[in-house]
């Protein structure tokens, strides 16, 4: 009997290394990748403007019950493992949640400043809700009830820092064997990307694996940066206590 597929969700918010992460995991070879499968549904909902908001709603389903079937379903391939890139701030309220239960949860966390200081380099205007700070401590506690004991928790900062320690301990808390070829992967977008790739994964494309940088924000913001960022501090510590 073939061994059930390794279903993970991988819970970020925008302006990390979720890219990153998403070509980490194609490059095993045994492993499908799915990127941000709520965003048209999240634009198409909440009305909100995003480069290439009409491209992203025409190129993914609206319904959540749907995009819930199809993530709970087969494996993309028939891969032994699927990754499943998402933003906390996508899965809204009254959207399907119950195929959650069927899949591994992890969260990728980062600092909110460094967050702050990306984040506004692509929109003008920013909320605390854009960032999805609240809502992925929402979901990581909600989680962790489901589960009685904390999910998987990465810091941005520790995968730059030493990328095969930290994706090691991630593999051994998903139960999978890590594998050198997440440390690498081909410069350039790829079929895998979801239609805002040119909007906003300029630097993700010019990679080619996990570069060492300071990810930590050294500018100082602006005071309505900072305030949004002070109000964000305390869910990613929250989150932080429990990283691998």
């Amino acid at each position: 009997m073939m061994a059930a597929a390794t279903r993970i969700a991988m819970w970020s918010g925008p302006r990390n290394i979720s890219t990153a992460m998403m070509r980490s995991f194609e490059a095993r070879g045994d492993t499908a990748v799915t990127d941000e499968p709520f965003y048209a549904a999240y634009l198409h909902r909440t009305g909100i403007d995003h480069p290439l908001r009409d491209e992203v709603i025409a190129s993914q389903s609206l319904d959540s019950s749907e995009i819930a079937a199809v993530l709970a379903g087969p494996v993309p391939g028939g891969k032994p493992i699927w990754y499943q890139k998402h933003m906390t701030l996508h899965l809204l309220e009254g959207f399907e949640q119950d195929w959650m239960s069927q899949v591994l949860n992890a969260f990728l966390i980062r600092d909110p400043p460094a967050v702050l200081a990306s984040y506004a380099s692509k929109r003008s205007h920013v909320t605390l809700a854009d960032l999805g700070f609240v809502q992925q401590r929402e979901l990581f506690e909600r989680e962790a009830e489901r589960l009685g004991s904390p999910p998987p928790v990465v810091d941005a900062a520790d995968i730059v820092a030493n990328p095969a320690r930290t994706l090691a301990r991630l593999c051994e808390a998903l139960g999978i064997v890590f594998t050198p070829s997440m440390l690498g992967w081909p410069r350039g977008p790829r079929p895998t990307d979801g239609v805002w790739g040119p909007a906003w994964y300029q630097s993700v494309e010019r990679s080619t694996g996990f570069e060492a940088r300071e990810l930590k924000c050294t500018a100082v913001l602006p005071p309505t940066l900072q305030r949004l960022a002070d109000e964000a501090q305390p869910h990613y510590e929250a989150l932080k206590v429990y990283c691998l």
